[in-house]
């Protein structure tokens, strides 16, 4: 059973509290997957997670890192930050060693599909980001896992 959500965020407040929420529900193990468009608000999203999971420094977009750990402490749990834009392949996650830097972490995967995907994971929280005018509208589905934990 899946269960959907939908979030209207018409500025960047509204976004870190959404992003706080997530932070407040997620677990080692989940995948929070930022589906969207070019100027969607994924990384924004990202950050704010990251930010309310206890960094308080600048999070760097993965655009070209394309993996960036965050260790806990300081934050409440350890993170990975990916963002598969620029993989041509699933297959190149193997290269990458991203089954590596997810033990015993949460995943905030920007550009899922380039990776082959996680909705087929329990622990994931998908969602999808939209423009509506100056904010956004995010559609949340959250698998198994997420059910009464939903933000």
């Amino acid at each position: 059973m899946i269960e959907e959500k939908r979030f209207d965020l018409p500025d960047i407040a509204s976004m870190e509290r959404f992003g706080t929420a997530i932070a407040e529900r997620l677990r080692a193990g989940d995948v929070v997957a930022l589906e969207g468009g070019l100027g969607a608000g994924k990384t924004t999203l990202a950050r704010a997670i990251i930010a309310a999971l206890g960094y308080e420094r600048e999070v760097p977009s993965p655009t070209f890192t394309i993996i960036e750990t965050y260790d806990a402490p300081p934050l409440r749990l350890p993170v990975v930050h990916a963002d598969f834009y620029r993989l041509e392949d699933p297959s190149e996650l193997g290269e990458i060693g991203l089954d590596d830097y997810r033990d015993g972490a949460a995943l905030i995967a920007e550009w899922p599909d380039h990776a082959g995907g996680f909705t087929h994971e329990a622990g994931c929280l998908s969602i999808l980001l939209e423009t509506a005018g100056e904010g956004r509208i995010a559609i949340a589905r959250g698998a198994a896992d997420w059910l009464g934990r939903m933000p």
